[in-house]
């Protein structure tokens, strides 16, 4: 079934589990350690990722050093 505008319906776009699962893979975490590390990053951790997602900040951290781009823009 299509709508006025003639694209297909959301309920129309459907595939199988088994078709969905040869492209998206499902990363599984080994141990305990893994899965709180990837949900409860240090401070450090979020600092960097901080100054990564602002381009001005992660530009001067590659000429000066993260410490001092950081301090400068969020410190």
């Amino acid at each position: 079934p299509k709508d006025p505008t003639g694209s297909p319906s959301a309920d129309s776009i459907k595939i199988k589990k088994e078709v969905a699962n040869a492209f998206v893979k499902r990363h599984k975490r080994s141990s305990l350690y893994e899965w709180y590390a990837e949900y409860y990053k240090s401070p450090m951790e979020q600092m960097h990722e901080r100054c990564e997602n602002y381009p001005p900040c992660d530009y001067l951290s590659d000429q000066i050093g993260f410490s001092m781009a950081y301090n400068r823009f969020f410190g």
